[in-house]
């Protein structure tokens, strides 16, 4: 096979752009030993994100403090569950055999009490890394946000912000209701079910194994939204601190929000795309900027390289992205999906939106 990119078709969507054969075919060679999940790695991240975060928590919303304490744990607090929180990605992707049991841990310390549970991100997500999905109207996580107006940009931060509440809803009132009623349980499944970014995806209803995970992590969901909302009526839980626990959640609702504006380029026009067109649109943060690991930590400020080769577990990311970055270099297709800071990429989108699309 050779070396050069492969010409493209232009009645053809598949490869409108064209190929960059020999990126896809070096990325799965240099990185196919790297695909292998390692539990000395992915336990004590996940662990002492959680407890740090927990404990950050627990000071903010608690009684004792100064005003001054309170936000620091706050910040601290947000940052540690959110990159608790999104091992989520992790979860969607790795094999079960390879780190036993972390799924189910990851969700009863923080999925539940985050009002993520891992169904939520489970099978949809996979739907985005597809070949004939990306990008379409068929994927859930996908809007083309290049080419909407400045106002819908806002609107996507304020989902986010109200997030926390919705989902603490939708658990206490939607899960209980399901059972009552099948209409309400296809609408609650097809409509508020899914992480999902584009307002026409509907969900099927699950089926089979993955059915009977659904149910035990809603009934989880659920019981935990109801007493956390009995805790507060009743008085066991103050008021003050129901909110801080609203407010550290929706906050790393938000941030995640804003990852998410700049994970791609978003200038598809719902056509179906090559995987090098997939790549393209799609972002690396690479170091040296230090800041990305807070904002995009697991592995995220490598969004486009996960595209590449999803099979590569978060802390096989930066060595993958060091290999593909020596055997291409500056100017390459795979160079071409790196940039620097975040600030660049949100103000490419939102340039892009007051123009009406990309230029």
């Amino acid at each position: 096979m050779s070396d050069e990119p492969i010409q493209a078709d232009a009645h053809d969507p598949l490869t409108r752009q064209g190929e960059d054969a020999a990126l896809i075919r070096e990325a799965a060679a240099l990185t196919r030993e790297l695909s292998t999940a390692k539990p000395s790695i992915y336990w004590p991240d996940f662990l002492i994100c959680a407890a740090i975060g927990y404990a950050a928590l627990f000071w903010a919303a608690g009684p004792m403090g100064t005003f001054w304490t309170k936000v620091a744990a706050s910040v601290v607090a947000v940052l540690f569950l959110y990159r608790a929180s999104l091992f989520i990605h992790e979860i969607t992707h790795m094999k079960r055999d390879h780190v036993p049991g972390f799924r189910w841990i990851w969700n009863f310390l923080v999925g539940i009490p985050m009002l993520i549970p891992s169904f939520l991100y489970e099978d949809t997500h996979n739907q985005h890394h597809s070949k004939l999905r990306y990008g379409t109207e068929k994927d859930p996580e996908y809007l083309p946000l290049a080419s909407m107006k400045p106002h819908m940009l806002l609107f996507f931060m304020v989902v986010a912000v109200f997030g926390s509440v919705g989902f603490l809803l939708r658990f206490a009132i939607l899960s209980p209701l399901s059972l009552l009623s099948s209409w309400v349980r296809r609408e609650t499944v097809a409509r508020v079910s899914t992480l999902a970014i584009n307002p026409f995806y509907r969900r099927a209803l699950p089926e089979g194994e993955f059915r009977r995970d659904w149910i035990i992590m809603e009934t989880g969901a659920a019981l935990w939204s109801i007493g956390v909302i009995t805790a507060v009526v009743i008085g066991w839980l103050p008021l003050n601190s129901f909110l801080i626990y609203l407010a550290i959640v929706a906050t790393a609702l938000v941030l995640n929000q804003i990852r998410t504006l700049v994970a791609h380029l978003w200038e598809n026009d719902g056509r179906v795309m090559s995987v090098t067109d997939q790549y393209l649109d799609s972002v690396n943060v690479p170091p040296p900027g230090p800041l990305a690991e807070l904002w995009a930590p697991v592995g995220l400020r490598y969004h486009a390289l996960h595209h590449l080769v999803p099979s590569v577990p978060y802390h096989n990311l930066p060595e993958a992205h060091r290999r593909l970055a020596a055997k291409f270099g500056s100017g390459s297709s795979y160079d071409r999906a790196n940039y620097p800071n975040l600030r660049g990429l949100i103000g490419r989108l939102v340039a892009s939106s007051f123009r009406g699309g990309p230029a």
